[in-house]
């Protein structure tokens, strides 16, 4: 069975929490591999909406949840969405690396006191202590999981991070107390995953945020503070690239992004604003409005590329009903000349204009409608929205499977 990763293709948001619940209906293991709180994966089910942060939304279908070394844990988060698990039938099952390591009060206070330092040049942190907790990981002065079981460990590091900080960095007896509270779920991830492939069964990587969100590779400063290409769940877990069959790339069938950062294809005003409330594009975590914007080629094919995606899952297309007219950004001109696929590179982004090609969209369709064609399949879509998925399928080069039609699992049709 293969080992599967998701990876979202824009700047997070792109609905991958019902993608892989779906993925994960046949799973025996879904694993977080980076990024902490700040991802808000969200599924609904049978008209119960159910929102993760840290655990894999998958795990919602029944799959092994797993949170892998790459990741920074907001330790309040596992235990509320451990019951979240319980109280939907599934225990509360996980395990969670000895060497993720933890966010402590002290990184909350420096993301919010960074963000004040920036100024109008602030980034737009969810200030939920991701970065600063990174930081502390690479300076090697962090705190493991596994510290939270050795008091006297967790006391040295503790006192390193106070002298480093000047302030008391957390509460030394209530990161005992937790650390008690989890130890039966603290384990090797990086062994139990590469075994559960050596089996034969399937595992889920469920990536967080987007690849233009990646550290690397995404329009850095206005980032996330991990990797988050599909290379990531490699590193992030410990599995070799070999153990990776498929990779799935999502997007929504237009384009979003939360906070500061440059922006090509960006819709304004009155038709921004609708289609923000036709697609309740706020944010999971933080519920900020999400910026709203046109397909963007460009650099979807920079997304497809750098994480060699197989196939892609295409979401919210309901949202686009009811325009007479779309646009897809398929080229930028830049510099005299044109460029198909881009870099996302603050500067050259904010120099480029993006060429637009116009597409026929499709009348209002209202809920009942697309439970129709959710229960009749592919060809029961408007001629126009076919054609519109078709569109974006030959300009990225790669087959679109999963078409989403609606929040809920089971609005969607696979082709």
């Amino acid at each position: 069975m293969p080992g599967t990763v998701i990876t979202g293709l824009q700047w997070g948001d792109e609905g991958k929490g019902k993608i892989s619940y779906i993925l994960c209906r046949d799973a025996d293991c879904v694993v977080r591999f980076q990024g902490g709180a700040n991802a808000g994966h969200t599924v609904v089910v049978n008209g119960r909406k159910l929102r993760f942060n840290i655990l894999p939304a998958g795990s919602a279908a029944g799959a092994m949840p797993c949170i892998a070394s790459g990741t920074v844990v907001d330790l309040d988060e596992v235990f509320e969405e451990l019951d979240l698990l319980e109280s939907i039938g599934l225990g509360r099952r996980l395990m969670i690396s000895r060497a993720a390591s933890v966010v402590l009060p002290i990184h909350k206070r420096l993301d919010s006191r960074i963000e004040e330092v920036r100024g109008g040049k602030a980034v737009g942190t969810t200030r939920r202590g991701i970065g600063p907790t990174y930081s502390d990981k690479a300076l090697r002065t962090g705190i493991r999981i596994e510290d939270l079981l050795d008091e006297r460990a967790l006391r040295e590091k503790l006192e390193i991070l106070e002298r480093m900080h000047g302030e008391s960095p957390a509460d030394l007896k209530e990161l005992r107390e937790m650390g008690e509270r989890l130890s039966s779920y603290v384990g090797d991830v990086e062994l139990f995953v590469n075994d559960l492939l050596d089996q034969g069964k399937k595992v889920v990587f469920e990536g967080a945020q987007g690849t233009l969100l990646d550290i690397d590779h995404g329009t850095y400063p206005y980032v996330t503070s991990s990797n988050t290409i599909a290379g990531a769940a490699c590193t992030g877990c410990g599995v070799g690239p070999t153990r990776i069959s498929e990779v799935v790339g999502v997007m929504k069938a237009y384009t979003t992004r939360v906070g500061a950062g440059v922006f090509p294809t960006e819709i304004g005003g009155e038709l921004g604003d609708k289609l923000r409330e036709a697609g309740q594009e706020y944010g999971t975590t933080t519920g900020r409005p999400r910026r709203i914007g046109w397909l963007d080629i460009p650099l979807l094919r920079y997304a497809v590329r750098v994480s060699d995606v197989s196939w892609i899952a295409l979401t919210k297309l309901d949202v686009l009903s009811g325009l007479d007219e779309l646009r897809i950004c398929v080229e930028y001109e830049a510099d005299g000349g044109s460029l198909k696929i881009a870099s996302p590179s603050v500067k050259l982004l904010s120099e480029v204009k993006p060429v637009y090609i116009q597409v026929d969209g499709w009348g209002k369709m209202g809920e009942d409608d697309w439970k129709k064609v959710a229960e009749r399949g592919w060809d029961a879509l408007p001629d126009e929205a076919k054609a519109y998925v078709e569109t974006v399928e030959k300009l990225l080069g790669k087959p679109i499977r999963i078409v989403s039609i609606g929040a809920e699992v089971g609005m969607e049709v696979e082709r």
